[in-house]
């Protein structure tokens, strides 16, 4: 499988040659194949709460109070404290080793950072599978949240830098492709394995299998040549790319790369590196995409989507199966955006997408609200009423798979210089998982008492995170990512914290963009 030879990126002039070899591909989708395990634990969650067995054993209070009659409010059947922490305690311990894993990722290796990701999540799905009370339930948890950070920090990194730069967007696409196949087959596996005693365990155990693909899959993955040149060996970093790009004539790339290390290697703080004023655009988008991303309320289905539609009147049989059908369109819009990325651009998509989910998203909340108003006293849902809301979700869920989704990775990702680079990714997984963590734990009290008005509260986020992108994000599409600060420099806002001395080759880079413009 091979792409064309070098071709203009149409932002600062240069061409790297090279193709899209059969062997990089294999790699970044063996490499992408990390976000299986953040996927299965998003899916496996949200389906495991809604099981009789489940809540019998480990959440009694809870399991009695959805088993009461219609007089309980349906918005608040599943409100328990406890219970979200068994979902949002892995978000907490995700950020916590996010910290760690920038040093990892930074020092001994993105593939390496991979490999302690999956031993962690092994570990801590071993330890769910063969749970014994709350306690074990929450190690476990813990000890996946530990796995998720490191392959969250390191694979996103992973893609962008194996990936030529005209097929990077849909190639780290690939990761969140993983994600959304990870969900879907945890909802299938959810839908089967509720039918069986202690259905759970196995559900929960499960998570071994993605587990041991990244494993592994880190043991046979090449290290990309920007963390060889940064740890020193340049001669084999020069071989890698040879290799990956399928060209002998990689120098102008490799120089660049070179370039972009000794500046790094200049850099004796990261973290406080990015307090700098030239990183003032990078640092933005580091916080306030992964902050949007989770305020979109996706996590709201795709952790809780056998309780939510259980909630709104679904049997739990028609709970699990609507969680199957949006699993299923949250993989087929990944699919259209990995096509259309480096077509259309980034900011494209992020804009259809974000005035979609919005759209859905109000409609959503007048469906709801029309039904159970403000007392949520409503029964069953009418057969043709539950199926409107069920095709409002998956309009939403495919607006954001093919915007917010993978662009939520793939942008921060291919953003950052290499001398802030880990530290940048660092913050971006922090910020995701501090959001998830605090939606996934109060979700369910939101429920209770903002009721069908939770999704108009995330619909007003939606909102102001689509202005906030038409206003401040340049579309970086066929952008070489050691090049990827020509574009800051010619936005109309962030162009005023970027000056021609702030990187080596600045002042002719915007002198050739500024020929061309002319």
């Amino acid at each position: 499988m091979a792409g064309g030879g070098g071709i203009s990126n149409g932002n600062n002039g240069k061409e790297y040659p090279g193709n899209l070899t059969l062997y990089v591909t294999i790699t970044c989708i063996v490499a992408a194949m990390g976000g299986l395990i953040f996927g299965y634990d998003i899916g496996i969650s949200g389906g495991v709460t809604s099981m009789d067995t489940f809540l019998g054993k480990f959440f009694h209070s809870v399991y009695l109070k959805q088993k009461a009659d219609t007089s309980t409010n349906q918005y608040c059947k599943f409100d328990s404290q406890t219970l979200t922490m068994f979902t949002s305690s892995l978000y907490l311990a995700a950020l916590c080793s996010s910290v760690v894993a920038s040093t990892v990722t930074r020092k001994l290796g993105r593939k390496l950072s991979m490999l302690f990701g999956g031993i962690l999540f092994c570990a801590g799905a071993l330890i769910n599978g063969l749970a014994k009370d709350v306690a074990m339930l929450i190690v476990g948890r813990i000890l996946l949240g530990f796995g998720i950070g490191f392959a969250n920090q390191s694979v996103p990194l992973y893609l962008s830098e194996m990936a030529p730069y005209k097929f990077r967007g849909a190639l780290n696409i690939g990761f969140q492709l993983s994600i959304t196949i990870g969900i879907l087959v945890a909802n299938v596996l959810n839908f089967f394995f509720a039918k069986l005693d202690n259905g759970w365990r196995y559900s929960l155990g499960g998570a071994m299998v993605p587990g041991l693909i990244i494993t592994v899959g880190s043991l046979l993955l090449p290290e990309t040549p920007n963390s060889i040149i940064e740890r020193g060996n340049n001669e084999e970093a020069k071989m890698k790319l040879k290799r990956i790009r399928g060209v002998d004539d990689v120098d102008e790339e490799f120089n660049d790369l070179v370039v972009a290390s000794e500046a790094s290697r200049k850099v004796e703080h990261p973290w406080k590196n990015l307090l700098q004023r030239k990183y003032r655009p990078h640092l933005t988008m580091a916080i306030a995409i992964p902050f949007f991303q989770q305020l979109t309320g996706i996590n709201v289905i795709m952790f809780y989507a056998p309780v939510l539609f259980k909630t709104i009147g679904f049997g739990a049989d028609a709970s699990l199966m609507s969680a199957v059908i949006t699993g299923i369109v949250n993989v087929g819009a990944t699919i259209v955006s990995i096509y259309y990325v480096d077509k259309l651009g980034r900011r494209f998509l992020f804009l259809e997408g974000g005035i979609q989910m919005l759209i859905c998203q109000i409609a959503v909340a007048i469906c709801i609200g029309t039904k159970f108003g403000t007392d949520g006293y409503a029964g069953e849902l009418p057969k043709w009423y539950a199926t409107l809301v069920v095709i409002f979700i998956c309009i939403y869920v495919a607006g954001f798979a093919w915007s917010w989704g993978p662009l939520g990775w793939l942008v921060p990702s291919e953003i950052f210089p290499l001398e802030i680079r880990s530290a940048a990714q660092s913050i971006n997984v922090s910020v995701n998982m501090i959001f998830t963590f605090i939606v996934a734990q109060v979700f369910l009290t939101l429920l209770c008492h903002l009721k069908f008005g939770l999704f108009i509260f995330f619909a007003f986020f939606v909102c102001v995170m689509t202005i906030f992108i038409y206003l401040f994000l340049p579309e970086t599409k066929n952008v070489p990512i050691e090049e990827m600060v020509v574009v800051w420099k010619q936005h109309w806002f962030w162009s005023r914290f970027m000056t021609q001395v702030d990187y080596p080759g600045a002042a002719a880079d915007v002198e050739m963009a500024k020929g061309r413009a002319n």
